[in-house]
């Protein structure tokens, strides 16, 4: 199918008049997003599920569209006027309670990372991560447990893994006659990758 067949498709079928293949092109490029609405019908034009569409979900819109359920179903069961879910989404930044988190995760059955990621807790794990590697990893287990509830034993051996790897890292760095400099970009590369290494080590012990 051509633009200009999905177009017609959406136009014919959805009600959506003003869908173009030019629109149609430009969502293909990724220089423009659809909208919820424009996303349930493009899928039913193409003939398959919106999840399929937008490959593996990151945002809190994108998980709700890939399980196919309504912003209104959403709001109802995690407690929230509907505006005021719909403005998070929007914004990216969820404020719900605790009770209203847990019923988000089982809602769109968020893995724990994709828990975290959504409600926007991701930039400060890494930045407990960062200081745990970097000075005495001991004294996060209970900040970082509180943004991710991971088993007490399973995060002791992690955040130590990582201390270990991180040390280990500069040393090896230095020792091989790179200077400061090369130790601070290895260093540097290693703590962009804290957040995905942390997951992998706790999939790792708990998978």
């Amino acid at each position: 199918m051509g633009p200009e067949h999905v177009a017609y498709g959406m136009r014919a079928s959805y009600g959506l008049p003003y869908v173009t293949p030019d629109l149609v092109t430009a969502w293909e490029r990724g220089t423009a997003s659809p909208s919820s609405p424009e996303l349930t019908a493009l899928a039913g034009a193409l003939w398959c599920s919106p999840g399929e569409l937008i490959g593996r979900p990151h945002t809190l819109r994108e998980h709700r569209i890939a399980r196919g359920i309504a912003p209104e179903d959403v709001a109802r069961t995690v407690g929230l006027d509907l505006a005021a879910y719909l403005r998070m989404e929007e914004s990216g930044t969820w404020r719900g309670n605790e009770r209203q988190s847990a019923a988000l995760a089982q809602a769109l059955q968020l893995a724990l990372p994709d828990f975290v990621a959504v409600t926007g807790r991701e930039a400060k794990l890494a930045d407990l991560l960062h200081s745990a590697v970097s000075t005495r990893w001991q004294a996060y287990v209970r900040p970082v447990m509180k943004l991710a509830p991971v088993d007490t034993g399973v995060l002791e051996d992690v955040l130590q893994e990582l201390h270990q790897d991180y040390q280990g890292h500069m040393a090896a760095t230095l020792s091989w006659g790179g200077g400061s400099r090369s130790a601070s970009e290895s260093g540097k590369e290693f703590l962009d990758r804290i957040v995905e290494s942390f997951w992998a080590a706790v999939e790792s012990r708990t998978g």
